[in-house]
Formats: C-alpha cells, structure tokens, sequence
C-alpha cells in the first residue's frame, strides 16, 4: 500500500494578513489554542492524516474555518492546494514489545442465556389434563425449503407512490398470482401485507417484475349496490360508462432461503431456526385475510355479527381466535385459542356519536370531540354504497356549507355554469335524497384533503371490523372483562369449531411442504400441588380446600392496635357512627384493638360544587382543627371507590404529606361480616400487623430460604392502557396528557426468614422502555448509588437482624421470551453493580424466574376418564388448584412450566407461566415449583390462593397505587385528563417525565399498596 505523508496546513487571521501555506512534515495534531479576541493575530494548525483522502480532508478544513469566522480567504483550500507530489512514506513501526511482557487477549464477558430444564417435578397427585395445543405432523423428507422474497409495489404515476395500504397490497399480490401464475411456476403465495412474500420452492427468476390493472371499484373500496337484486338508478348510468382503472407495477426480488429443516434445530431448542415459525405463522395469517378476517397480530376476526357484544359508549366486544406455532417438548404445536377485541359500533354516524357521548339527540353532541373520534374512521354512504376515509367535518352547518356546482345550461346540451349551492340543498333538490335532520348538523369531509367531499351525516354508516383505539373508560372495561368470559365447555366447543371451519390442513402451502394436524388438543399428564398450612393467632392454623380458607372464627397472627383514629366522610350515603361500631365489633373478634374514633367529619355540603383537591384540603383542615393528637389511622368514606376523584387527591394528601396510613370504603347498603373482614385484612396489613403465615414460614423450615438470609424482588413495568398513547401511563396517566412513560416498580421482602412482608419502591421511566432503568443510579463520581437495589438491600439489612441477603429471587413480570436476554445482562448486570456498589465484592447468589400471564395456552381437567380426547364431554371442570404441567407442551430446552395456583369462579382460568432463566442458588425442581405455589398463599389481603406469586402482585397493586398520587384535579382513576401540573420533572429525553412523589417518612417502610 502507498502512502501520502503527513501535511499541516496553517490559517492565520485577517489581522495577520496572510492566509497560510502547507509545509511537509509531522506537525502538531491539535489546532493551537487561540488567544481572546483582542484583535491580535492567530492561527490554527490542522494535521491532514496520511491515511485521509486529500480532498475530503481540505473540504471539511473548509467547513470548519467558516464555522470559526474566517472567510476572506482568497479560495476554498479545496481548490487552493494541490495534491502533495512526492515519494511516498511508510507510518513508524509501533513500539517495541519488551521481551518480558506477555499480552493478554481481552475476551469481552460471554452474554448470558436462559439455563437449560433440569428435569421435571414429581412432587403432588397425577392428573390428566388437556391443552389448547393440536400436535402438529411434519413431514417425514424435511429437505425443502421455504423462499422469501422482497415485494416492492408502486403507483404508475409521475412520482411512482409506494403502495402503504395492506388490503390493497394483498388484492395486487393475489392479482399477480392469478394473472401470471405460469411465469410463476404456479407457485402459491403467503404474503406478510408489507414487503414480505413466501414461497414453498424457488421462483423461475430470482427478480421479476410485473404490472397489475385495478378497477376503481377494488382499490377504492367500492361497494356496488342499494341491497336489493337491480342497481339503482346512479348504479346503472355507472354500468353504462367504463370503469376506471389504474395501474401498478410489482417487483419481486429473491431475499434469503430458509429451509425446512430448520424445524428440527427450533425442536432442539436452538434460535438459530426462528425464521421458518414466522413463515409458518405468516401463512395462519394470510389463510384469515382471504376469509375476509380482520387481522390483529397473530389473532383474527371475522365479521360476524353474532360474534360481537355491546359494550357501551359506541364500542363491541368482537370475539375471535389466536393462531401460532410453539416448539414444544413433544413436538411442534398450533396454539389455538379465543381472542378479543374492540371495535367500533358498526351502524349510522349519528347513533355512534349519540351513545359516545352518552346525550340524547344531535344537538346535544360535542363537535370538537366527535372530530377528533371520528378522523380516519371509514364509512358507507347508504345512498350509493360507496366507501370513504373521514377527514373532518365541517365548520358549518350542512345548508350553510357552500360549494361550487357545475351544471348544464338550460336549453344547451353543450354548455355548463357554475352555481353556488348548499350541500343540504345539492342531496335534497339535485339528488332527491329526502334528509331528515341534517340540515343544522355538520357534514362530514371525505376523501383528500386538496378535493375533498361533503356527506351529510344521516346518509353515513361506520363500516365493520374498525378497531376502537382509544382509551376504555371503566364501564367499558368491566363490560369487557364480564362478556368476554367463557365457561370451559363453551371455550372447547368454540375452538373444536374453528378448527373445523379453517381447514388448516387443505391450505396450499402445508400441503406442498407435506404439514398436517390431528384432530385431538394435547393430553397431558400433570401434578396437584398440596396446598401449604397457614398458621393465624392462638396457635391456630389452617389446611386450604380448593384454593381457599374461612377466617370467620380466626384471629389475626400479629394484630394491630389503634388508639387515635378517625373518619372523615366525602358526602357518601352513610351511617359513619354505625359503621364505626361494627368495625370495632369485627376487629376485637380477629383480635385487634380498635378505640372509638376520635374525630369523625362529615364534608360541609358547600364544599360539594368545588374540585376534587379542594374538596381534600378543605376536610384536611376540618380535620386538623379538630384534633389534639396526630391519628394511627384514617378511614375515608366515599361514594364510589373505583371512580371516585376523591380518591386519587386524598391518598396523595394522606400519605405523601400527612404521613398516615389510610382506607377508603365505599360501604355497600347492607355491611356484612365479610366485607369488615376485608377492609381489616387490608388495615392490619397497612399497620405493620401480619394476618397469617405459612406453617413453613412462622417455624421456618423452607429449603435453602430459611438457613440463608434470602431476599424475593418482585418487578414490574407498567405501561398505559390500551389506547391510550397521547397520554402518560400509570406513574402519571393523570398529568402529562401530551407523554407517554411508564412505571417500574420493586417491592421485596423484609423481616427475615418472613416473606409475608414487603417494602415497595415505585419510580418513573421514559415511554416504552420494558427493562428496569431506576435498579443502579450511580452519582458521577461513581461512589454513591440512588438506585432501587440499594434502597431496598439497605431497608432487609435493617429488619433482619442486621445480615446481608446471601441469597436474592427475582420474580420479572412483563417481559416476552424474546426480552429474556436483556433481563439476564442489562438489568440483572444493573443489580450486581448495585451489590458491589454496596459492599465491594458483595454478590449473593441469584435465582431468576419470570412470570408470564399474557399468554394463549388454556388447560382444561379431564372429568370423565372414558372419552375420547377430542369430544367435547371430556372438559367440563376447571383446574383443581395447585395445578403444575411441565412436560409435553413446554420449552423443548429452557426451565419453564405452567402453574394454575388459584381456584376458577368464572370463567377458563389461565395458568402462569413460569421461565427460570437463572438458579445460582441451586434449588430443584420440585423446591421451585413449591416455592411459587407456596407464595401464592401470602397475599395479605386475600383469603384465597392467587394466580401469580404475591411480590409480583404486590408490585401491580405499588403502581397502580401511586398512579393515583399523579391523577390530576377533577378526574377519575383510569380516565386520561386534559389538564397539566407543576410537579417535579426530570428531562432524560426531549419528553419530560413526572417524578415520583416521595412517600413521607412515616409511611414509606408500610405496606401502604396493600
């Protein structure tokens, strides 16, 4: 190789009078420092490296001295040197090695990666059970191969448009297909709606292009027709005149081969073969696009009106079914399962916008707020079937909106003139379209922005399978949650139907690569775990059936004792002093030691009118004058507890600024012991009291846990509610309604060998980020640490008798499979850093499990053990509590298995599932499985067993718990506010994010989420 030699260039200021010049030679690397601006000369040095391109090298000195302020040079130094001629000269050689010196290969540290299944439990009673999982037979000669190509569709016009919309993609892939399918060797299709295309088998060539002719009527989604069997009138003056057409060009271009066989190394557990699940996940996907299906990921839905279920405020509940393919120990497996949506109310504009907006007829709609629901919604003229996208609506009203029509002058076949007319006065005299209350109502604007339409809004229908995106108040959601459940008998049938009707096994694509199903879902052999004893008061324990124990003649193991308490009432319907009395009553028999309350303030009735904050500070002050002594504990009195604005305002005042733990009830007409009992369940936990133990906890005997001091995390990140990216989630889904951030919240165990008890840390994080940011905050010098880990290491360290955790759980929720990976090396590695931190050297040993519940896999108990697998009469009962399945449908590598620890009511009830990425501590499978049996047991407010292990729900209950300290004046929990706040902001990014308030000294330690 040649090289040109090292040249310095040299630039005096005008004062100096003299505009450099180049010099041979080595020179200084770093430009001179330049003196204060005294008007006294200088200069800068620039090293043009032996290695750089001289002319791009002079361009960027060029740039640079423009951006210093020197420009009366007399030409670019681009164009005023010249290439330096000369012999060219070799770079020094390196440094001599002294002959003592070894070097050492830096070897960055290997990633981590989930650990392999140790084996399988035998711990609990055989069951048989079955999975919504049918085997998958692949076939026996796996040398083929799939082919994925590039598909690059465009517009024949000037500016050659990329084609953005799926549905007309699909319509111009599958015209290709049928057009040109002898070119194509006949090969069939699955086309992913984007850039995707894949073959079974190669194509003739591997670039080919092709052009595609549409009628107006495909690409614009026109519908033809008035709903009976002869057009109508503008219907057949269309059929007289030719149809519209445009043109598209297809180009199709050879990306990668995938092979067949790849299967095998995804059955071995290898993510080497990742590529050939999507191809086969892609063909589920296009099987449903040519039914007509809307697709949702890997979900379908069809427009089926008996699939679809009033949910309230314009929106249905559509129900549909999740397809895709799991590697599995026995095999590859379809998961099939029932899925649900939301959609819009298909039906007229009008009666969407009336139900929406909960009014009683047109006039009384908020047209602001219709405009911003209503853009890109598409709708159906009922008039002439034609569809539109919505773009807005009008200022005016339908007769005031004046456009300009062209019409035929009177006695002239020829001629045209232009009028003025009203779009009410065009459809009524023009059109002969009788409107019935149109005339003082806005139009809706359709079509492009620079020619658009006007539609009055009684002749507009919202079309079906439209997705509603935007937040679900709390009537919706529990409108959801209560339709969308399905007996198990119910959910089979609907499954063993679908998979009847889709004939997955007649598609092209499976049948060339020879891939069929069995009829039968998966059985399954399982385990029932015992459920552990509980230990309460006096020595009293009990041993749960089916997932639950009565408390009704229990006391609490350490009840608490309230002194100074009082109540305050927020306007509710209720008998506060006879409330008083029978709370007092139900706590002496569960042993805890209530006085009379104190104080108790009724809310002054000319409060009612005034906000949400100011309704607070107002009792606050009542409150306040009225007592002698700071109170243990207030009780809040409410109307309603999920809706209330109270609640949000009076849980911030109470314990980030009072510094008292506090419970709000909104008392049904008739109080029962029940409900006391679980408001004090709730109040005895908030006090630093303990409800019960596990027999295994109060004399510890859990293996490994009780001879080393262990610690149990439990994570999680919470994200904002569907449809609700304009505004914050969670942490602030109440002030900053232009963000969007998410919470990450910890809580872990304290009080040694105890795990029955835990402390919370909740902070704030930019918008969308899954992993734990806030575990490890070092300062800039690196010596001290704000982060979670240390807060919480520091909190065990203090209630366990002064020892150091030599032993941390860490139960994850919220993560997918394909996140487990920056689990075990960003946040893991943050959590290490933290320990060493800490203590130099400190690192105890880690377990990692994480914890899935937004997953499709169903299990249902076998109740009859004389049928056939696949007939409906074999699933009748719900899982047995205590359930375990780690074999067949599991990872066919990784430590994972599915856990249904509670006991169904309603419904199918849906296992955990359980990912061990890490266990340094070295427990066995059968210690694991009990172990998160077990914590299901711990929840201290609950008299049942739960469905995940109780740091995680203790984690859920911290962030939803403090989402409400962020909601803004006036608004309800779960409703996104319009308004903006002056808290405390942190500017990571260009977004600012709310901080978390500080819970006040006297209660940040309390189980205040409880």
């Amino acid at each position: 190789a040649s090289f040109t030699p090292a040249w310095q260039w040299t630039v005096s200021s005008p004062a100096d009078g003299q505009a450099g010049s180049p010099s041979g030679g080595t020179g200084d690397s770093s430009p001179a420092a330049a003196p204060e601006s005294d008007g006294s000369p200088f200069s800068f040095s620039f090293l043009l490296s032996p290695l750089f391109d001289f002319h791009h090298a002079t361009t960027n000195v060029d740039k640079f001295l423009a951006f210093v302020g020197v420009t009366d040079l007399p030409l670019p130094l681009s164009e005023n040197m010249e290439e330096p001629k000369g012999p060219t000269e070799l770079p020094p050689p390196p440094p001599v090695v002294p002959p003592n010196v070894i070097p050492l290969r830096v070897n960055p540290s290997p990633a981590r990666v989930p650990m392999a299944r140790k084996g399988t439990g035998s711990v609990g009673q055989p069951c048989t059970v079955f999975a919504n999982h049918v085997h998958v037979k692949l076939p026996t000669d796996m040398e083929g191969s799939f082919f994925h190509y590039s598909v690059e569709l465009s517009i024949v016009s000037d500016d050659s448009r990329p084609v953005v919309n799926k549905s007309l993609g699909r319509k111009i892939v599958d015209n290709v297909q049928q057009l040109y399918g002898s070119e194509l060797s006949s090969k069939k299709f699955a086309y992913d709606g984007e850039k995707g295309l894949y073959t079974y088998g190669e194509l003739p060539k591997n670039t080919m292009n092709f052009t595609v002719l549409l009628e107006e009527s495909n690409y614009r989604r026109c519908e033809k027709g008035n709903g009976n069997d002869s057009p109508g009138e503008g219907e057949r003056k269309k059929m007289k005149r030719p149809g519209r057409s445009r043109k598209f060009e297809v180009e199709i271009s050879y990306a990668a081969k995938i092979p067949l066989r790849q299967i095998e190394a995804v059955l071995r557990g290898q993510e080497s073969g990742e590529d050939v699940l999507r191809v086969l996940d892609i063909i589920l996907r296009q099987h449903a696009a040519k039914r007509g299906c809307l697709l949702v990921r890997q979900s379908f839905f069809l427009d089926d009106r008996r699939s679809f279920v009033d949910i309230g405020e314009g929106a249905v509940a559509c129900r549909g079914f999740h397809t895709s393919f799991r590697p599995t120990q026995s095999g590859l497996s379809l998961n099939i399962d029932v899925s649900t949506t939301v959609l819009l109310k298909p039906g007229p504009v009008i009666d969407f916008l009336i139900e929406n907006q909960n009014v009683k007829g047109p006039s009384q709609i908020d047209w602001p707020k219709a405009k911003r629901l209503l853009k890109n919604l598409r709708i159906k003229t009922t008039h002439n079937g034609m569809e539109f996208k919505i773009i807005g609506l009008t200022e005016r009203y339908c007769n005031e909106e004046i456009f300009q029509l062209r019409v035929k002058v009177v006695d002239n076949a020829v001629d045209y003139e232009t009028v003025a007319i009203s779009v009410y006065d065009y459809f009524v005299k023009e059109k002969h379209i009788q409107l019935k209350y149109s005339a003082n109502l806005p139009c809706l604007i359709v079509g492009r922005l620079k020619h658009p339409a006007y539609l009055p809004l009684e002749l507009c229908e919202l079309v079906s399978l439209q997705r509603y995106t935007k937040a679900l108040s709390p009537h919706q959601r529990a409108s959801l949650v209560e339709r969308s459940r399905q007996k198990p008998q119910e959910r089979v049938r609907s499954l063993i139907d679908a998979m009847k009707v889709n004939q997955y096994h007649e598609n092209p694509l499976f049948s060339a690569c020879g891939i069929n199903f069995v009829k039968e879902f998966t059985q399954i052999q399982g385990r029932i775990l015992p459920p552990p004893k509980l230990v309460f008061g006096n020595g009293e324990s009990v041993m749960p059936r089916n997932g639950r124990w009565k408390i009704d003649q229990m006391q609490m193991l350490q009840p608490a004792k309230i002194k100074n308490w009082a109540i305050v009432n927020f306007s509710a319907r209720c008998d506060t002093r006879h409330l008083a009395g029978e709370l007092i009553s139900t706590a002496k028999n569960k042993g805890i030691i209530i006085a009379q309350p104190a104080v108790i303030v009724e809310e002054n009735p000319k409060n009612l009118n005034a906000s949400a904050r100011g309704r607070v500070e107002k009792m606050f002050e009542d409150l306040q004058s009225k007592l002698v002594d700071r109170p243990e504990f207030l009780l809040c009195v409410i109307s309603e507890r999920k809706h209330s604005c109270i609640y949000g305002q009076w849980k911030r005042k109470s314990l980030v600024q009072f510094g008292v733990p506090t419970q709000c009830v909104a008392p049904p007409q008739r109080i029962s012991n029940l409900y006391l009992t679980n408001v004090l369940l709730k109040i005895n936990a908030k006090l630093g009291g303990i409800n019960s133990l596990l027999a295994i906890e109060d004399r510890p005997s859990i293996p490994i846990i009780s001879s080393s001091p262990t610690i149990i995390f439990g994570i999680d990140v919470s994200h904002g509610s569907p449809g609700q990216s304009d505004v914050p989630s969670i942490a602030a889904v109440m002030f900053f309604p232009k963000c969007n951030i998410c919470s990450n919240s910890v809580v872990s165990s304290r009080s040694w060998p105890l795990f029955s008890r835990y402390r919370a840390s909740v902070r704030s994080q930019s918008p969308k980020v899954e992993m734990v940011d806030s575990l490890f905050k070092p300062s800039a010098d690196g010596k001290t640490d704000k982060g979670i880990i240390r807060e919480l290491l520091l909190d065990f360290y203090q209630t366990s008798r002064k020892m150091k955790p030599q032993n941390m759980i860490i139960f994850r929720d919220g993560v997918s499979e394909s996140q487990f990976s920056q689990v075990l090396n960003i946040e893991l590695e943050q959590i290490i850093q933290a320990c060493d931190l800490l203590e130099r050297g400190y690192r105890p040993k880690i377990t990692v499990i994480i914890a899935q519940k937004n997953h499709n896999t169903r299990l249902f108990q076998n109740s009859h053990d004389n049928v056939l697998p696949g007939s409906e009469a074999c699933y009748r009962l719900l899982l047995f509590p205590g359930t375990v399945i780690d074999t067949r449908i599991c990872h066919p590598r990784y430590f994972d298995f599915y856990m249904c620890a509670h006991a169904g009511i309603i419904g199918t009830s849906r296992p955990t599932h359980y990912h061990v990425l890490m266990d340094e501590i070295g427990f066995s499978v059968d210690d694991i499985q009990r172990l998160v049996h077990s914590l299901s047991y711990v929840l201290q407010r609950s008299t049942t067993a739960i469905s995940i292990a109780a740091p995680i729900r203790y984690a859920h209950l911290a962030a939803e718990h403090m989402s409400h300290f962020l909601q803004s004046d006036g608004d309800s929990p779960g409703t996104p506010s319009s308004k903006s706040s002056d808290a405390d902001v942190t500017v990571p990014c260009s977004i600012p994010i709310p901080q978390m308030p500080f819970l006040h000294d006297d209660v940040s330690s309390s189980m205040f989420f409880c």
